[in-house]
């Protein structure tokens, strides 16, 4: 059994809770947006807070990609790369490193596409009902019953940032994937219909069973 998991999810979804739960259940390491920005930091030199919210500077996705396509000269390079581009590559490095010990939950930060000419990687994509991630995002999140709904509501209407459009223009523009869409994933879950126990559960069910490419030829 390859346990090497990506996790990606829509807010309020439970897919860092599952996450977690998954990593404990394979006895492998579990990287979340936390430890992913400590190990980035460590490495590239960036400071936390930079790389904390280069995610979330996507959510206007035209300022985002006019910024990134804004680009200046290293002096030490020579390579045109805009701030955003070299805190993704940060991250991306770091994941790499992760990938390359072959055990581990990873959840966010592209980390299906990063991993993907990596053999024996599982790719999760957790989704919900508007409601159940609304209730989630009050009870388990902490966020405000109207913050929360105007979450979710903004995020269909597209009218202004939020966690969902900010993660899809941050996938999409260093991807060159759509996020979400399903032949990106090996499994998706919606996790309205059973516990987080039983998503984290079935997850490790498929890793046991599935079959990979280089089975199958």
């Amino acid at each position: 059994m390859k346990k090497l998991v990506t996790i990606s999810r829509e807010y309020g979804s439970g897919g860092r809770i599952i996450g977690k739960l998954l990593a404990q259940k394979l006895g492998v390491p579990f990287y979340d947006k936390d430890e992913l920005i400590e190990l980035a930091a460590e490495q590239s030199g960036y400071a936390k807070e930079l790389l904390a919210g280069a995610e979330l500077k996507a959510k206007n996705s035209f300022a985002y990609n006019l910024s990134s396509a804004l680009s200046f000269n290293e002096a030490t390079s020579g390579s045109p790369l805009s701030v955003n581009e070299k805190l993704f590559l940060a991250t991306f490095q770091a994941i790499q490193e992760i990938g390359k010990q072959g055990e581990a939950v990873i959840v966010g930060r592209c980390a299906d596409y990063v991993l993907r000419e990596l053999a024996g990687v599982t790719n999760v994509f957790i989704y919900a009902e508007h409601a159940d991630r609304i209730k989630r995002a009050v009870e388990v999140y902490g966020d405000n019953a109207d913050e929360a709904k105007n979450i979710v509501a903004m995020y269909d209407r597209e009218i202004v940032a939020t966690y969902d459009k900010a993660r899809q223009n941050y996938y999409n523009y260093h991807t060159g994937q759509k996020w979400g869409e399903f032949k990106n994933y090996n499994l998706a879950i919606n996790s309205s219909y059973i516990t987080e126990e039983e998503a984290a559960n079935l997850i490790v069910d498929y890793v046991q069973h599935r079959r990979y490419q280089d089975e199958q030829r």
